[in-house]
């Protein structure tokens, strides 16, 4: 079987395993990986950035080595090849997860528990929750959903596409390293440049693809391209930039402005606000659902790139 069709089908199920199972509540691989991850910072912690190079060299090109002595034991046989890519797929993807989240915050904004839903709010994104009240919350649920739609579906099926099994593990690897290291802690300014910028160049893909699915699949098309290319740019993130601004515009809401995090206070561009509303509780599920079409229409798009790619080859 050629390796388009073995990315075509194994990323099918990959993403169905995930729609029918969620992510795994104990040893995850991803957890797994980010165990390993702090145990390789604990031994080379060190306030400079050619230490944390080293860091993110070791974990991410570790994760990408794997995939390819993996694709390699089974590359004799198709059936084994799907299922690996199915196993890495699903292992690196969390398009469902980020989908109950979501609602969990829905459900319990919905009933006016707010310290419920500032509870969870943490399981999302890292905001302060304390700071915020319950519209700020849908906010944030909203633009997490957006950014994770990227980050968690759509940039690893383009790695996938591109560089099969190592593609989809490496790309994984380096969003989570971001997550870990990659913010502007005293800690990790120095140490984590390195997993910052690579997590830039690896999603830049991505979060352009998931852009233009956010506007082919959204309520408005016009004003997602719109928001995307008028507001996209003064947000401080180049890739969070465009998916949260095409969110914006296809949901018909503002996104951004006043965010605080572990008590540092941000004042970022609003997105969307040409023709957007401020952001409502049932705003989250029309966004969840949003992100499950964009997810879907990515891996048709991976898919046939991946074919069309081989067939000029051939």
């Amino acid at each position: 079987m050629r390796a388009d069709r073995v990315f075509a089908y194994g990323a099918a199920a990959g993403l169905l395993g995930d729609r029918l199972l969620g992510d795994s509540r104990h040893g995850h691989p991803v957890a797994v990986f980010g165990r390993a991850a702090g145990a390789v910072e604990r031994v080379l912690w060190r306030d400079h950035r050619g230490w944390g190079a080293l860091h993110t060299a070791v974990c991410a090109g570790g994760a990408v080595g794997l995939g390819a002595v993996a694709a390699r034991a089974v590359r004799s046989s198709p059936a084994a090849s799907v299922a690996l890519t199915a196993a890495a797929t699903w292992a690196v993807v969390g398009g469902t997860s980020l989908g109950r989240e979501a609602r969990a915050v829905a459900r319990a904004l919905e009933a006016g528990d707010l310290a419920g839903a500032r509870a969870r709010l943490p399981h999302l994104c890292g905001r302060d929750p304390q700071a915020l009240d319950a519209d700020q919350i849908a906010r944030a649920v909203v633009e997490s959903v957006a950014e994770n739609t990227s980050d968690a579906v759509v940039g690893a099926l383009v790695w996938g596409a591109a560089a099969g099994v190592p593609g989809l593990l490496g790309f994984r690897a380096v969003n989570t390293l971001d997550a870990m290291v990659g913010h502007r802690s005293p800690r990790h300014r120095r140490y984590g440049w390195a997993s910052a910028r690579l997590d830039d160049l690896a999603g830049w893909p991505g979060a352009r693809l998931t852009a233009v699915l956010a506007a082919v699949a959204g309520d408005d098309p016009r004003g997602a391209l719109r928001a995307w290319r008028a507001d996209a740019g003064a947000h401080p993130s180049p890739n969070a930039g465009p998916v949260e601004a095409a969110f914006a515009g296809a949901l018909g809401v503002r996104l951004g402005g006043t965010l605080s995090y572990a008590g540092r206070v941000e004042h970022r561009p609003v997105l969307g606000g040409a023709a957007g509303r401020a952001v409502t509780v049932p705003d989250i599920d029309r966004a969840v659902r949003l992100s499950a079409r964009v997810g879907l229409l990515a891996l048709g798009v991976c898919a046939a790139g991946r074919l069309l790619a081989s067939g000029r080859r051939s």
